[in-house]
């Protein structure tokens, strides 16, 4: 579909991994896709090359700050330096409950991933 951004193959996503694909970070938490927009809120850093922590957040791969994956709210500010900044924490995270991180619906057709 016209859509729609070929992730590839289900295979090449195993549980915990994260993967860039168009303005997308793809991500498998234990069998459930999700798709957030690809830069973090703090310093635009690329989500694609984040982690998945064991509460099933989308970690950024620059300061720590954690994503809901299901809403695309930050739950937890940017880490090191930057949470010694008093407020920075909360007011990125006041920042992504107005403007959340973009969601795309992930699907998977013939073993290959795709969002849209």
């Amino acid at each position: 579909m016209a859509d729609e951004i070929r992730v590839g193959p289900a295979s090449s996503l195993p549980p915990r991994t994260v993967t860039g694909s168009g303005g997308y970070a793809v991500g498998n938490i234990g069998g459930d896709l999700f798709a957030l927009s690809r830069r973090c809120r703090h310093l635009g850093a690329d989500l694609a090359g984040g982690s998945i922590d064991r509460e099933g957040c989308l970690v950024c791969p620059w300061h720590g700050a954690r994503y809901d994956v299901k809403t695309g709210h930050m739950v937890r500010g940017p880490q090191g330096t930057f949470a010694r900044i008093p407020g920075l924490g909360t007011l990125n995270m006041l920042f992504t409950r107005v403007l959340p991180l973009r969601r795309g619906e992930v699907v998977e057709r013939d073993g290959t991933i795709y969002v849209r």
